[in-house]
């Protein structure tokens, strides 16, 4: 401890423990509240683009429109993937997790475009632009490659949302679909001090280039309580299989004080204010496709999910919803998170860069409730016994 300081409680996974202070995002766990740079999530995803939010995360202020025509022209200039990366996501194993699999090209990406000087403000520009530009690439690459099919080169008259969906199935998407999709991207871009992000942050804090950054986020998303989530939300629907099955699966799983995925936040205390406006995407696609078998399970999980879970403010959250929308469009169950990653990686990068600002190295402390004083016991006389 240091001299003079007072003892703090010992608080399991930093709950409540501010780790930083940010201008970035705001959310209010009672009111159901989510602001980007104060400007509410439900306004940008009514009014906004991906690429104009990521601006205005990146930036602190929404571009006028000669900044944001520069800016989508250099995140469309850079999606391309270097032939070396092509042939290295080539070699990896195609029963891989997607997830694995970008943490390991993103991390490569450094090596194409090293990034030392950190305080650089043109290798800041630079990498970020590559970043959200290569990260959609090398998702559609794997997801193709790895089903044996040839890789889909970008399209420069595609707008972000759409041309991840043309590299993926090499056919223009609906642009209904690609609306909705463009919203979901919006809503998972930032979501104040999450794990992924203070993994980031802790990474960035020790000077790292901005790819090992973003890797080391990609690796905390992955698990199944982050951004896996969305994967084990669908999983936890097809296992239940009809709308019969939903109330006695839920009271199993509740008497057996296991989790109900897609509920419930360490934030929020009522319902997901992106879950809401994901609902609201899911009605209208529904409307002009037909409805979702898988939707109409969602619904009625929510709705007996909440009764029998009421007062305990665990509501759906924005993996619920997310997931079904996904499976609609037609993707692989384990991308999912990959989807989540190709957003988030804005605001990664927005508290990267607010980071270098004021940057002080993560360095907690820890309560040691280990032994003092122990002898060391020759092996020859070690009882073993773990």
């Amino acid at each position: 401890m240091v001299k003079g300081s007072t003892p703090q409680e010992f608080s399991p996974g930093l709950a409540g423990v501010p780790a930083a202070k940010s201008s970035i995002s705001f959310v209010d766990g009672q009111a159901g509240l989510l602001e980007y740079r104060g400007i509410r999530i439900e306004e940008l995803a009514e009014h906004s683009s991906f690429l104009e939010s990521t601006y205005l995360l990146l930036n602190g202020q929404l571009p006028a429109q000669t900044e944001l025509d520069r800016f989508t022209a250099d995140i469309t200039h850079h999606r391309r993937i270097k032939y070396q990366i092509s042939d290295l996501i080539k070699c990896l194993p195609e029963h891989g997790h997607p997830m694995d699999a970008l943490q390991a090209v993103v991390a490569a990406l450094g090596m194409f475009y090293p990034a030392r000087h950190v305080g650089d403000r043109q290798v800041q520009y630079w990498s970020t632009i590559r970043l959200i530009a290569k990260v959609p690439t090398i998702v559609a690459a794997y997801y193709r490659l790895r089903r044996g099919d040839e890789q889909i080169q970008p399209r420069d008259d595609l707008d972000h949302a759409s041309n991840f969906l043309y590299m993926l199935t090499e056919k223009v998407p609906d642009p209904l679909i690609a609306k909705v999709l463009d919203t979901c991207l919006i809503l998972h871009a930032e979501h104040t001090m999450n794990a992924s992000t203070f993994s980031g942050l802790v990474t960035a804090s020790t000077l790292a280039d901005p790819y090992t950054v973003v890797s080391s986020a990609i690796g905390t998303l992955k698990g199944p309580l982050h951004g896996g989530a969305t994967q084990e939300t669908v999983a936890m629907l097809e296992e239940i299989g009809s709308v019969d099955n939903v109330r006695p699966y839920i009271k199993q799983r509740l008497a057996a004080k296991q989790k109900l995925m897609g509920f419930g936040h360490r934030i929020y205390k009522v319902k997901d204010p992106r879950a809401v406006i994901l609902q609201q995407l899911a009605q209208q696609l529904f409307a002009q496709y037909g409805r979702s078998p898988l939707y109409s399970l969602a619904e009625e999980v929510e709705r007996v999910g909440e009764a029998l879970l009421a007062g305990k403010g665990i509501h759906a959250n924005v993996d619920f919803y997310s997931g079904v929308l996904y499976k609609t469009m037609g993707l692989d169950e384990d991308f999912f998170p990959t989807i989540f990653a190709m957003a988030r990686v804005s605001g990664w990068l927005a508290h990267w860069l607010e980071q270098l600002k004021d940057n002080k190295l993560f360095r907690p402390d820890q309560i040691y409730d280990g032994q003092h004083g122990r002898a060391y016991v020759p092996i020859d006389r070690r009882l073993g016994g773990l």
